[in-house]
């Protein structure tokens, strides 16, 4: 990523992010008077001490960890969607990591005290994947946190209700500032946020007043339907820093929603990116192929993205809420206006 697109004012900031990332010690903040609980979606989180045995489950969370400086805390990491950025590679190395979500008695086993999601699957009853209900682990004395983006609508659920309203960047800040707080790194998270901020300003400054592309997240299935983001999915956020727009905003059930290709060929994207998924070694080079089955597919000949050369190759990884946002933004901003870079 070049150092070109980030403003002047953040250089500083990402050194000392690369530097707590690759093992020096988290600041801590004196936790005088005890308790400190934050509210996350709608359930209290509270801890006595920061915690110290934490588990990250999926890429969002583990990154989390890393540009909050915990990583020497992480008592296991699960499920990364691809490689995660440059700068966490050496924490994460150091890490224990399983590439599948533990059952909830293999969870239990690391002895966490903390269990930090990037989704929200893992606390859903019947999910298949599920550690169990936040409230059970809460009575076994771990606490949880689920990322505000994806807050479902009561706790055992997932996707089936997240509110559109909390699907904002500001719901990202608020994480790192309350995460931050409860781990004790409150410098920290505040140096991660402006961070974001700043970069993210610099993509929204680049691409002002460019028209904005609509963009269709597509996955490819064997089966010859789609996999599409929908508008409740935090790539529609990414999208917008960049200066586009889902083409399947309007789309607001489910984050995934299946589409037949007639659907793609109605909405007629500008753009289609792909949505690859999930390998810990990951790059956008490995989402290539899944670009290439777009391309060829002569159903989707005539569609707009298609004709034109723009199907481009980009990960899940990128699509998720948390500190990859600017990266993700970035890197959209670059495919969709290629003459702003």
């Amino acid at each position: 990523m070049s150092p070109t697109r980030h403003l002047a004012a953040t250089v500083s900031l990402v050194a000392l992010l690369v530097l707590t990332a690759c093992g020096g010690p988290p600041e801590r903040t004196a936790t005088a008077g005890g308790e400190i609980t934050e509210k996350n979606c709608g359930l209290d989180v509270t801890v006595a001490a920061p915690p110290q045995r934490i588990y990250a489950a999926y890429q969002p969370a583990v990154e989390m960890a890393h540009a909050l400086g915990v990583s020497d805390r992480l008592v296991g990491t699960a499920f990364l969607d691809a490689a995660v950025l440059p700068e966490y590679t050496g924490a994460q190395a150091r890490a224990p990591y399983v590439p599948k979500i533990p059952s909830r008695e293999a969870l239990l086993a690391t002895n966490p005290d903390f269990v930090l999601s990037g989704f929200n699957d893992v606390f859903a009853d019947g999910s298949g994947e599920s550690f169990g209900t936040r409230a059970s682990l809460r009575e076994l004395g771990v606490q949880t946190w689920i990322f505000s983006p994806l807050c479902p609508s009561g706790d055992g659920l997932s996707d089936e209700a997240i509110d559109p309203a909390t699907v904002t960047m500001d719901s990202v800040y608020t994480d790192v500032h309350d995460l931050g707080r409860l781990f004790g790194v409150e410098e920290r998270a505040a140096a991660v946020v402006a961070e974001m901020q700043a970069r993210i300003d610099a993509v929204r400054e680049r691409v002002a007043g460019a028209p904005r592309p609509r963009v269709a997240v597509v996955s490819p299935r064997e089966d010859g339907t789609f996999r599409i983001a929908g508008g409740p999915d935090f790539v529609t956020r990414i999208l917008d820093i960049a200066g586009a727009d889902n083409a399947f905003a309007d789309l607001t059930s489910k984050r995934n929603i299946m589409v037949g290709v007639e659907e793609i060929i109605a909405r007629d994207p500008d753009v289609i990116l792909t949505s690859t998924c999930c390998d810990a070694s990951y790059t956008v080079a490995d989402a290539e192929p899944d670009a290439e089955r777009i391309r060829t597919n002569p159903a989707l000949a005539n569609v707009a993205a298609v004709k034109n050369g723009q199907v481009q190759p980009f990960l899940f990884a990128d699509r998720a809420a948390g500190v990859r946002v600017p990266y993700a933004a970035e890197q959209v901003a670059a495919l969709v206006h290629p003459d702003r870079a």
